[in-house]
């Protein structure tokens, strides 16, 4: 199942410098886990913005949402999901 993904994330300006390192670590390694694994299909940044737009393929509802709340930075995030479906006039 594909699924657009709008994730905007919401640091607190006074989280410890420390502790803003691990997250973004830790957060870049998860998602880059799941790039080579094939489940997280694209991740585009959003100009201007501290969000991105994602495409999931994965096999249910129940398998993003366990992918989502795995995110490290999932606390400090605002995040819109949208399945997809083909279209009749794409290409592809």
């Amino acid at each position: 199942m594909l699924f657009a993904v709008h994730m905007t994330v919401n640091l607190p300006p006074d989280l410890a410098p420390d502790v803003r390192a691990t997250i973004l670590t830790a957060e870049k390694d998860y998602a880059q886990r799941l790039q080579h694994g094939g489940e997280w299909l694209h991740l585009w940044r959003c100009t201007g913005q501290y969000a991105n737009l994602s495409v999931f393929d994965v096999a249910d509802n129940d398998r993003l949402n366990e992918i989502l709340w795995g995110l490290p930075l999932f606390p400090y995030m605002d995040i819109t999901v949208t399945p997809l479906s083909q279209h009749p006039s794409a290409l592809h």
